[in-house]
């Protein structure tokens, strides 16, 4: 089963009519959502959630508070459950004590970037940690193809 939770709609300060929407991305009223979610049971086991950009969460509310609550509502209770979660971060918009908070936390940290090399772009990625598993640090391409496939050069 797949739904989207729209998130967009809460950062341009309106009402979504989507079924799955978070009103507010202030960390107070999220707080609230959260708790009622929980009240209404745990969330589906082996579930993949994908939040493209965390740092939107900085627009509404100050480091410390949503930093906190990643760290001791989201993280914990995926992890109770079971569920994989993947959230982007922007690099170098927030503090480095944000980033080092956030990446103690998480099992595992990608990279991606785009290089220029010339005329050309290249989109490459690697793992720079992931615990519990052998990896490679190593940066790779990443090829899309004209139907959007991605696969990854060795």
């Amino acid at each position: 089963m797949l739904y989207i939770t729209d998130l967009y709609t809460a950062t341009l300060g309106q009402k979504s009519k989507e079924k799955f929407a978070i009103p507010s991305l202030k960390v107070a009223d999220l707080s609230i959502e959260f708790s009622r979610n929980i009240m209404r049971g745990p969330p589906e086991p082996d579930t993949l959630a994908i939040v493209d950009n965390g740092s939107t969460l900085a627009r509404f509310n100050d480091e410390k508070s949503w930093v906190e609550f990643i760290l001791t509502r989201i993280i914990p209770s995926t992890k109770m459950v079971k569920n994989t979660g993947i959230a982007g971060m922007i690099r170098e918009i927030h503090s480095a004590w944000v980033y080092e908070q956030l990446e103690a936390a998480a099992d595992g940290i990608i990279d991606f970037k785009v290089e220029e090399e010339g005329k050309t772009l290249r989109d490459v990625m690697r793992i720079r940690s992931m615990r519990n598993v052998p990896y490679d640090r190593e940066w790779h391409e990443l090829k899309i193809a004209k139907n959007f496939e991605v696969t990854l050069e060795k």
